[in-house]
């Protein structure tokens, strides 16, 4: 055995499976977590209860038409193999890339992920499910032995049920984590003919309500399934929040965990951040003042200094833009406040932030887009920011509000729950409200401008939020502990 080869092999070995990952194709919340918690991990100090508890994660993730071409210029083609898919042999080529401390792999097939987009076709069961059977055929490739494969969502979701039913690998464990129970990919009981291809005694581990639910495969056959909050893991035991899946969760809950998710804080640092106006931090906070100023003139808002409120949100109902509707238009005539929207949706949702702008030309702005550099610039220059969600598995925004001292405005639900406490009455970082409904959100959005207006305590609660840690370190810790319980070092 080689030095480096012994380095790896004391090391816990895992192989964090994703359809997405920034900074190489990602459209949310998922892509995040695989950009970050990877590097988090492998920057982990051996714990005291286990001095050798290091670790090689690596991620294994589509090769997109839309991964850049600078990324693509360092890759290493490490082979390629063919992949079944019931009937059809289809090609699978595999790539190599370091980046930043982690080393990722790409399953290379035109035919599946040469297009525009990342998710939304009809053949989308047919691609991931090509995809999780490649992972396996992948791994003789990679130079690399896992000791846990950690899918994610339900494109990925038959990481362990092919481990389940097919390939019984010795030596290796399963990690599921649910990011998003609304997505579940259902399909009719012939998708398993047509594509999975999974024998008669074993159709059990996916078959649900009359079809075929990759989800619940992944739950029920995962060593451990995780979702990225404590609150959202007990909310899906209830039948108002699991889409169908509460039963699956309930029989399931033995084996399950919920971590909540961080925030990177190397792209999220008004410290240093490319994108504002000036830089601020908790020990010298006065930066702000220019980034409020920046954002202004940027917004053709009348620079005063009054409440500046933002939204940064998809314009979907779960994310709470309904009963925003009926309130903000009041807020506005009864308080002297900006209000800024950064988001694209439903259209409905977009024309009716558009007509709030024509009913407050001094006050509002809607930008119907999607521009990261430019919601930077809206973290540091606003004051509250609002996530009133009906539903939010984690949330990021309410983080990097905080990061940036942009004071959150939340409901208390999912991982807004567990990272957002209420301040009204002195502790806290942020105001929050429980009930789902109009009157709840107004009145959290009112106590937050009348605490604006105490302008040393509002100095101190930004200083507070900004010292709050939501970085990686803290949940990779968490996942550490998953990962021990399912899996030793070799012995030197």
């Amino acid at each position: 055995m080689t030095t480096e080869e012994k380095q790896i092999s004391d090391k816990i070995r895992v192989l964090y499976i994703t359809p997405e990952c920034t900074p190489f194709a990602h459209s949310g919340g998922l892509g995040e977590v695989a950009g970050s918690l990877p590097g988090a991990l492998n920057r982990l100090r051996p714990s005291a209860k286990d001095p050798h508890s290091r670790f090689d994660c690596r991620v294994i993730m589509p090769l997109y038409s839309r991964v850049p071409e600078k990324y693509r210029s360092e890759m290493k083609f490490l082979g390629y193999t063919q992949v079944a898919v019931t009937w059809r042999q289809q090609y699978m080529g595999l790539y190599e890339l370091h980046h930043d401390g982690v080393t990722y792999y790409f399953i290379d097939n035109e035919y599946y992920f040469s297009r525009e987009n990342l998710y939304g076709y009809f053949d989308d069961g047919e691609r991931f499910a090509f995809f999780s059977k490649a992972v396996f055929a992948a791994l003789p490739m990679l130079g690399f032995e896992p000791q846990i494969l950690h899918a994610n969502d339900w494109q990925s979701a038959l990481v362990p049920v092919w481990q389940t039913a097919f390939y019984h690998l010795p030596g290796i464990k399963t990690v599921f984590t649910v990011h998003n129970i609304e997505y579940q990919g259902s399909y009719a009981y012939s998708f398993n003919d047509d594509v999975l291809g999974l024998p008669a005694e074993e159709v059990r581990l996916v078959e649900f309500n009359g079809g075929i639910n990759l989800m619940k495969g992944g739950i029920e056959c995962a060593n451990i399934f995780s979702t990225v909050s404590p609150t959202y893991a007990e909310e899906l035991k209830d039948p108002a929040n699991a889409f169908g899946l509460d039963s699956i969760v309930r029989r399931n809950e033995g084996k399950m965990k919920g971590i909540l998710n961080g925030i990177n804080t190397k792209d999220y640092d008004p410290a240093h951040d490319p994108y504002t106006a000036a830089s601020y931090s908790a020990a010298e906070p006065d930066g702000k003042k220019e980034c409020k100023k920046d954002l202004q003139q940027y917004l053709g808002l009348p620079e005063r200094e009054v409440p500046l409120i933002a939204m940064i949100s998809r314009l979907v109902s779960a994310k709470g833009v309904d009963i925003l509707q009926q309130v903000l238009d009041s807020i506005l005539e009864a308080r002297d406040v900006q209000f800024v929207l950064l988001g694209t949706g439903n259209p409905l949702y977009e024309n009716w932030f558009r007509g709030l702008e024509t009913r407050h030309p001094d006050r509002v702005r809607s930008l119907i887009m999607f521009n990261i550099p430019l919601s930077h610039q809206i973290y540091a220059g606003s004051d509250i920011l609002l996530v009133p969600s009906r539903s939010e598995p984690c949330g990021l925004t309410q983080m990097i509000g905080c990061r940036y001292a942009s004071v959150p405005v939340v409901r208390a639900t999912g991982g807004l729950k567990d990272s957002i406490t209420d301040c009204s009455l002195g502790e806290g970082n942020g105001f929050t409200f429980d009930a789902y409904g109009p009157e709840g959100l107004q009145d959290a959005i009112l106590r937050a401008v009348d605490h604006y207006a105490d302008h040393d305590n509002w100095k101190k609660l930004m200083i507070h939020d900004m010292r709050e840690d939501f970085s990686w370190n803290v949940s990779a810790r968490e996942y550490r502990g998953v990962y021990e319980s399912l899996v030793q070092p070799e012995e030197a």
